[in-house]
């Protein structure tokens, strides 16, 4: 299913609305203003008008299901101000404040999932940065017990001393929350496909992005995935740039044309049989054409023009990762270039 990150300006219904004359299937949102640490309660006459609006579209069903085993679909992402992996007291408190906030906006309007980036360990060490966010969550789940929010650890370029690059890292941090808060139902990922390649898993033709995905699994489990951003990028793979372009206009697809298109990266990921119940985001420039066509309404067409029979997709991969003893000798390009370096 087919969304994009779409506007809230005027109303949080807005983006609905938006979202329906474009075609998509479901929305991500943001349900507070990002770049703001506080943010006034949500209106109840708002909440309600958008549950209504989400039952309307009948975006309250299909998708993989939050913590509780219900349907939905839509999709949030938290403030890029938070940082649960801080060595700074401060911010890591503020930080775990406004996550905690997140969520409960998220479980009053019956978002199933909260996309965050996992942060970065800035002064500290990995090691550091990862109990500090396995400390935030062993808070944040117990203030929230009961939601059927799951959050969702996205992957990232894995530049600087930013985690959730190699797949290693996004496994780790899963298996220390679910340590910690013995709640696996309400921690999974969310995968970015800029961001993947971006971090040295090469999306650029089927079969690398096949490799990918077939390594995400081995490391983390396909199954632990919640939703996906379908994002060109602008760098090589490897380049640990987070620049998103659109499809077809960057190093995955390769050109717009519908056999650059299906010889890319993007095809493996439409036509994976354990990606096809997510929400697949845009996060690609908003705008449009001369002619006035949303540069939304092109990117979705060049992936819908990608889908194929249940016979020509890819195979599925292993259902369950390896143990975890196994899964340390599989190592991401973005890792193996860090040890060299060292």
């Amino acid at each position: 299913m087919f969304g994009s990150h779409l506007s809230i300006a005027g109303s949080m219904v807005n983006a609905l609305h938006e979202g329906e004359k474009l075609g998509l299937d479901t929305v991500q949102v943001f349900t507070k203003n990002q770049q703001q640490w506080k943010a006034k309660p949500l209106d109840e006459g708002m909440v309600r008008e958008w549950r209504a609006e989400i039952a309307r579209l009948g975006w309250d069903r299909g998708g993989p299901g939050d913590a509780k085993g219900g349907g939905g679909r839509t999709v949030s992402h938290a403030s890029y101000l938070i940082n649960l992996a801080s060595p700074d007291k401060e911010l890591w408190r503020k930080s775990v404040d406004l996550m905690r906030d997140e969520i409960e906006r998220c479980e009053q309007l019956g978002i199933p999932f909260l996309v965050h980036h996992p942060g970065s360990f800035t002064t500290s060490c990995l090691d550091d940065g990862c109990a500090r966010i396995a400390d935030a969550y062993e808070e944040l789940f117990r203030s929230t017990a009961g939601y059927a929010t799951v959050s969702c650890l996205e992957d990232t370029v894995g530049s600087g001393r930013n985690l959730g690059g190699p797949f290693e890292e996004l496994a780790r941090l899963r298996e220390l929350i679910i340590e910690r808060t013995g709640r696996p139902e309400r921690i999974g990922f969310c995968l970015d496909t800029c961001h993947m390649h971006a971090a040295g898993y090469d999306l650029s033709n089927r079969a690398r992005a096949r490799e990918a995905l077939d390594a995400f699994d081995a490391i983390a489990g396909l199954r632990h995935v919640k939703a996906m951003h379908i994002n060109d990028s602008k760098g090589a793979a490897g380049s640990h740039l987070d620049r998103h372009m659109h499809i077809g206009e960057g190093t995955i697809g390769g050109g717009t044309t519908p056999k650059q298109l299906r010889a890319s990266g993007f095809a493996e990921v439409i036509n994976r049989p354990e990606l096809a119940a997510l929400p697949l985001i845009l996060e690609t420039p908003k705008g449009e054409t001369g002619s006035g066509t949303p540069f939304d309404t092109i990117n979705l067409e060049r992936l819908r023009g990608l889908i194929e029979s249940p016979k020509a997709a890819s195979k599925p991969s292993r259902a369950e990762p390896p143990p975890a003893r196994e899964r340390r000798k599989v190592r991401s390009p973005a890792r193996a270039k860090a040890r060299r370096s060292r």
